[in-house]
């Protein structure tokens, strides 16, 4: 294995590792900070860097951070939680993830990269951009709602 994909893979294993109790290093606080309270605040950089390690372990170019999809992201989280029904696809996105029910987001990234579609979703080497949306509703069934869209 070359260097670089070397030290990228520990690095992330190192990363993906700590989202169990107990084990190694920690993630960023903005990995780990819950959602699920009135008024928190993704860290959108933090995830978008924790997605990109991902895609470059497995051979997928970076995407870059989109205010538009992140907009798009929210308004179909806020949604899910509202209504518990999963939002569609929009037109023309390449690849969209849901979760519920996740406090943060190394929970839901740990969720889609152990599920072997959304693992090749979030992998896709079509999409260049990425717009990420979470919506806490603590009447809700799941009380967190993740969407992530990955366009070209």
């Amino acid at each position: 294995m070359p260097p670089i994909k070397l030290i990228s893979a520990l690095a992330i294993a190192t990363a993906l590792a700590a989202c169990s109790p107990g084990s190694g290093p920690q993630l960023s606080p903005g990995l780990t900070a819950p959602m699920n309270q009135p008024g928190a605040q993704l860290n959108r950089v933090d995830a978008l860097f924790l997605l990109n390690d991902y895609r470059a372990q497995n051979g997928a170019g970076q995407v870059r951070g989109d205010t538009l999809l992140d907009s798009s992201a929210q308004s179909l989280a806020a949604a899910y939680a509202k209504t518990g029904a999963q939002p569609k696809l929009p037109n023309g996105a390449v690849a969209m993830r849901l979760s519920a029910g996740y406090a943060t987001f190394a929970e839901t990234f740990s969720g889609w990269r152990n599920t072997p579609a959304d693992a090749a979703a979030l992998a896709d080497p079509r999409a260049k951009r990425a717009g990420l949306g979470v919506s806490y509703d603590p009447n809700s069934s799941y009380g967190v709602y993740w969407v992530l869209v990955l366009d070209d």
